[in-house]
């Protein structure tokens, strides 16, 4: 199983005790340069544009951030979970994500969703509208964007967006074109899209609920002759480590718990490092690939321990070997704790399921 981090962006108002932002995007380097050498596989950001709930905290944009990054590694991959479709045109999006695929020398995962967080809309002025119709916008952007990515001239005519003879170059590194992920667990559109058009799909729940919405999304493959193999299973779950089961329950900011569906102490990765092994292999089980892992105190200290337990089994190396100190790369990362996550009702998911309010999910 390979594993990617969920870096922190401001969004949950992780950086409101680190006065310089300077300092926060710093903090996020010595993250993301740990997390290039202990192995981890990609370093995904969610796209948002204030925070939650909203407030004047610091919130880096999702695209400058991976871009800045991507020059600060040299191997991990690098993306979003998600891109929020609205914010930006479709084929100028796939032209920005060419483009950063050149820059990180082929190491972009483009990950796309509908978009959820209405204060992002209302601040920065895009049209909300409904679940219905931000999922319609979404299956003809990803057709413009691939298109863009595959094709010499594109020329698309939907509802929504149009391109004509739109010209991508250069169209990006990786062939045949940037992996393409549709995150949400929506079981009549959004499945439906990652089969149509998904390289990777992302689930935000438990190792019950992966399989169950991986059996829909296989359905779904069949109905649309596509190989379910050839997408990739990823699941993003929250990560405490602890002496204890207890102590790492406690450990877990106030209400971020609420930001998963159910109770994420009870299946995420919260606890001992046996404990974690366990709900790892539950997962695997269940067919997950890749976890994304949103570790709730995301220090270098945190995600280096994780890297030492698991990554060297999983990548047949051993990342503390001569990886940097995290007691000596940073001071303080536990200003980097992620503050609650409140569902809203505005989440509501077509299917009648509530899901997570980080992703769209219809």
């Amino acid at each position: 199983m390979k594993f990617s981090i969920f870096l922190p962006s401001g969004f949950a108002q992780e950086f409101a005790h680190i006065p310089s932002p300077v300092t926060a995007y710093e903090r996020l380097v010595e993250v993301a340069k740990l997390a290039d050498y202990a192995g981890y596989e990609t370093l995904f950001a969610p796209d948002h544009l204030t925070t939650i709930p909203p407030s004047h905290e610091t919130v880096f944009e999702a695209w400058s951030l991976i871009t800045g990054l991507a020059r600060e590694t040299s191997r991990v991959r690098l993306g979003h979970l998600v891109t929020a479709n609205s914010y930006r045109n479709p084929a100028l999006a796939a032209k920005i994500a060419s483009t950063v695929d050149v820059i990180s020398h082929g190491r972009l995962v483009f990950g796309i969703g509908a978009g959820w967080w209405e204060p992002d809309y209302l601040q920065y002025g895009f049209e909300f509208g409904t679940a219905i119709e931000r999922l319609r916008k979404l299956d003809e952007a990803t057709q413009i964007i691939l298109g863009l990515w595959t094709q010499k001239e594109t020329t698309f005519e939907g509802k929504y967006y149009r391109v004509h003879g739109a010209v991508n170059e250069p169209k990006g590194v990786q062939k045949p074109h940037i992996p393409l992920m549709i995150a949400g667990g929506g079981e009549k559109m959004t499945l439906r899209l990652v089969a149509q058009y998904g390289d990777a799909c992302n689930i935000m729940d438990s190792p019950e609920v992966a399989a169950h919405k991986f059996a829909v999304l296989e359905k779904h493959c069949k109905d649309v002759d596509r190989d379910n193999d050839t997408i990739n299973r990823t699941v993003t779950t929250l990560a405490l480590i602890a002496d204890t089961n207890q102590k790492a329950r406690d450990l877990i900011p106030p209400n971020l718990q609420f930001a998963y569906p159910g109770d994420v102490a009870s299946y995420g990765l919260i606890g001992t490092a046996d404990t974690l092994e366990n709900r790892i292999a539950a997962f695997q089980a269940a067919g997950v690939q890749e976890l994304i892992i949103n570790f709730a105190d995301p220090s270098v200290e945190q995600v280096a321990q994780f890297a030492e337990l698991f990554l060297q089994t999983a990548n047949g190396r051993s990342p503390g070997v001569g990886a940097p100190s995290a007691s000596t790369t940073t001071q303080g990362n536990a200003d980097l704790t992620t503050p609650p996550h409140p569902t809203t009702a505005d989440d509501q998911d077509p299917t009648g399921k509530l899901p997570s309010p980080i992703f769209s999910d219809t």
